[in-house]
């Protein structure tokens, strides 16, 4: 397994930051993966996906380069740096068009586990890295940018509440399946069989939250170490288009009504949270007296909990009537 050595100061000390390049870089490998996990992502895919794939087969080399950055248990690293807090795309991604083309090499052997194909052995490739990935920023992740960062704001300020209320154990062994706190400062971030790291006193510790269904973990030298994770906010997207029926908000309040119109599937306080914008106690509030009234029920899936509308939820919104039209 993939595991880090951390102190409980440098632990206390770690962040959740907001890293567009890192939002960039997820929607990249989705776009590489083409298939979506949620419906939210198989529109977005079905809006860009056709683009990315011409400007590809526009451009064999960058295919190639794609192949061969994404590997099965190792990104190539210099096209993922990792995000100091508080920069901005074209920040990080110049620290990509400033990577030698040496580097870039050799990060790309490693990556494929072998030698480089030979259209691959050219000193162009952190400038073809650059523009594919400020393509995929400007053109499927900026249009979005806005709505997207409230959704990974709300993320990390749930995951804030729940450090002060279950610890840091209960957050990271909340981010991914394969990520966990294995306890006397050994986390474990993924299942590769790589040697341990230890993280020196001082280092810093950032947690980054991205929309798409993807997941990594990087590090500038000793200094600087990122976990990005899903937030559980991913269907945000598709939030904006559950609007709620004028009656139903009426009967029982907006905000509640719209939890109810959300549980059509199973989602977690916290995905609830991120989705909604609410903070974590308003969320909690209504879903006890969603809970209460029987039209809401909750289950365990591994280490969560999830809440899900029950069969008196369901006639209760779809008695409700029609959701007010939208004008503009």
């Amino acid at each position: 397994m993939g595991l880090w050595q951390i102190g409980t100061d440098t632990l206390a000390r770690s962040r959740f930051v907001l890293s567009p390049f890192a939002e960039t870089f997820a929607s990249l490998k989705l776009l590489h993966v083409g298939t979506g996990a949620h419906p939210g992502e198989e529109t977005w895919l079905r809006a860009h996906l056709p683009g990315y794939r011409a400007r590809l087969a526009a451009d064999p080399v960058i295919t190639l380069l794609v192949r061969a950055a994404l590997g099965a248990s190792w990104i190539a690293d210099f096209i993922c740096p990792t995000s100091c807090v508080g920069e901005s795309f074209e920040e990080t991604v110049a620290r990509v068009r400033a990577a030698g083309a040496g580097q870039a090499r050799a990060d790309l052997r490693v990556s494929l586990r072998g030698p480089l194909p030979a259209a691959l052995e050219r000193d162009d490739l952190p400038e073809r890295a650059t523009a594919l990935l400020t393509y995929v920023w400007e053109h499927t992740v900026r249009p979005y940018w806005e709505r997207r960062r409230r959704v990974l704001e709300a993320d990390m300020v749930a995951r804030t509440a729940q450090v002060s209320q279950g610890g840091w154990a209960a957050v990271l062994d909340s981010l991914r399946p394969e990520v966990r706190w294995l306890g006397e400062s050994r986390f474990q971030v993924n299942r590769n069989a790589y040697p341990p790291r230890e993280i020196a006193a001082g280092a810093e510790l950032l947690f980054m939250p991205v929309t798409p269904r993807a997941g990594w973990v990087s590090w500038e030298g000793r200094e600087r170490y990122a976990v990005v994770y899903p937030c559980l906010g991913v269907l945000a997207e598709d939030h904006d288009r559950r609007p709620v029926p004028a009656g139903l908000g009426a009967l029982i309040g907006a905000a509640r009504a719209g939890l109810l119109v959300l549980l059509e599937i199973p989602m977690s306080t916290t995905q609830l949270v991120a989705v909604t914008g609410q903070g974590l106690g308003s969320v909690g509030r209504h879903l006890r007296v969603l809970l209460d009234a029987g039209l809401v029920t909750r289950r365990r899936a591994g280490r969560s909990v999830l809440y899900v509308r029950t069969a008196a939820g369901e006639v209760l919104v779809n008695a409700s009537g029609p959701a007010p039209a939208s004008h503009g």
